[in-house]
């Protein structure tokens, strides 16, 4: 109980003395304020970031997996792009043998001269999909219909436009019912998807045309096609189990032996979320160790000030001394007065912070529009700066405790 009023009157005269003193106190705290501001803000700003990018890994989708043909790193001579190509068959046995992806679509890349009336259009973005594609790629159509299953069976020359295309090509709003020349063949335009338009961290900057035929169709285009797979687990944390059983089902049916690297690669969104999760932890740590580096001078200006104020109070310790205050109490008194001069500064530094993240928000940047302080951020903060008082105010608050009594009263 002694303690605790102790520790309360020793505050109440810091503060006393602290607004007695505003000029010198806002110059002795000027250092901790700007660490703390500094750390705040770099943290506020990193989670706004990190927010950002992993939205723009959602919009793609968290459950999404990509398999393709890669060659191997070391083995490049011993393989051609017939070998490591991903095949019709390959394709087909991914979902039984694989029970952690939900659905897939083979996509297959054409790149025909495209022709409606007058208008000739080449490097034009043709591919052949799956009718699962429209779920996977969460893309419906907003005119027509969508792809059906008898469209890839029979490999009926019919084709999907985007809403870019339509205007490109000079096509009517709800062009279902006109005919295209792709690669000189006549596709019926049965369906208007809608544009997703990628974010420009991933590419996509603008949008361009596009047009899908069915699957099988572009296998009747181009015998030997160039594709991939993009599928879609159950869940987005089931990505290792659907590697895994990728990795074994297509080592065992490209009979590839134990020291053979693979010729085919596994992605998926979850992987790069989880990745760049841990590179945005490491860079906040470092960019706040740097920056915690300010903590350092303002803690090198607390003892300055705490050792002036010793000098000034000397003879008061004296008296106080004199009057039976043991050394312990001087030490604790000068101690809260240094803790509680550096978290007045924490605490200044927070409300300029939170005014700086408002001011980013404000900003229009969407980098930066998520950006808000943690507690932890907060807590740290104060914390450090308590640290700070403590280690910086030992000093002074050990030299006031062990001052003569009868020396510090014949102090001038």
């Amino acid at each position: 109980m002694i303690l605790i009023r102790l520790i309360y009157q020793t505050v109440l005269l810091a503060l006393a003395q602290m607004w007695a003193n505003k000029i010198r106190t806002l110059l002795t705290t000027l250092g901790i304020i700007v660490a703390v501001v500094a750390v705040v803000t770099t943290v506020a700003a990193m989670v706004g970031l990190k927010q950002y990018v992993l939205d723009q890994f959602a919009s793609i989708g968290a459950n999404k997996v990509w398999i393709f043909p890669r060659l191997p790193q070391n083995q490049r001579d011993r393989f051609s792009f017939r070998q490591i190509r991903l095949t019709t068959e390959q394709v087909d046995g991914l979902l039984p043998n694989c029970p952690s992806l939900e659905i897939l679509s083979p996509i297959m890349q054409l790149n025909p001269v495209v022709q409606y009336g007058d208008r000739v259009k080449s490097g034009v973005l043709v591919q052949g999909i799956k009718p699962e594609w429209h779920r996977i790629e969460d893309r419906y159509v907003t005119y027509g219909r969508p792809f059906s299953s008898i469209d890839d069976e029979e490999r009926r020359q019919v084709c999907l436009i985007n809403d870019k295309g339509v205007e490109e090509l000079g096509l009517n709003r709800d062009p279902t019912g006109d005919f295209l020349l792709l690669g000189g063949r006549r596709f019926l335009i049965v369906g208007v998807v809608e544009t997703k338009q990628a974010s420009p961290m991933f590419g996509g900057d603008e949008a361009e045309t596009e047009i899908y035929i069915p699957f099988r169709t572009g296998e009747m285009m181009r015998p030997e096609p160039r594709m991939y797979v993009v599928a879609q687990t159950y869940k987005p944390e089931q990505f290792e189990d659907a590697k895994a059983e990728v990795r074994f089902y297509m080592r065992r049916v490209r009979k590839l032996g134990p020291d053979d690297e693979d010729t085919f690669g596994v992605e998926a969104i979850e992987q790069a979320r989880s990745q760049f999760g841990s590179i945005a932890a490491a860079m906040t740590g470092a960019v706040g160790g740097l920056v915690g580096i300010s903590l350092l001078v303002g803690g090198i200006g607390i003892m300055n000030i705490m050792l002036v104020s010793v000098s000034e109070r000397t003879r008061e310790i004296g008296l106080r001394k004199a009057v039976g205050a043991r050394p312990e109490v001087i030490l604790l008194q000068f101690l809260i007065e240094a803790v509680t001069l550096c978290l007045v500064g924490g605490a200044i530094g927070v409300v300029i912070s939170q005014a700086i993240v408002f001011g980013l928000r404000g900003s229009g940047a969407a980098a930066v529009k998520g950006a808000a302080i943690p507690l932890w951020a907060v807590a740290l903060a104060m914390g450090f700066s308590a640290a700070t008082g403590v280690i910086f105010g030992m000093f002074p608050a050990a030299k006031a405790a062990r001052l003569d009594p009868i020396e510090a009263l014949r102090h001038e």
